[in-house]
């Protein structure tokens, strides 16, 4: 099972990303978790300073940015 963490402070873009981290993994027919990380102090302990952010399986993939359906697609598959 794939862990996928939106991180940021809950706001439309973190919640768009989410929506796109969701309809990347049901693409590709993934098992996963999606977790939604909104402490300050978690997000600054994972090396994040731009937000949203997400990591999968604990690895910080992208900050800063809202990833389309495709681009999330592409980084699961590589």
């Amino acid at each position: 099972m794939m862990k996928f963490q939106v991180l940021g402070s809950g706001c439309a873009k973190c919640k768009t990303l989410a929506q796109h981290t969701e309809a990347a993994a049901q693409a590709l027919g993934l098992d996963y978790e999606l977790e939604k990380v909104t402490d300050m102090n978690a997000i600054i302990d994972a090396g994040v300073m731009s937000t949203p952010a997400l990591a999968v399986n604990g690895d910080v993939k992208s900050t800063g940015k809202v990833l389309s359906v495709e681009e999330i697609k592409k980084l699961l598959s590589a």
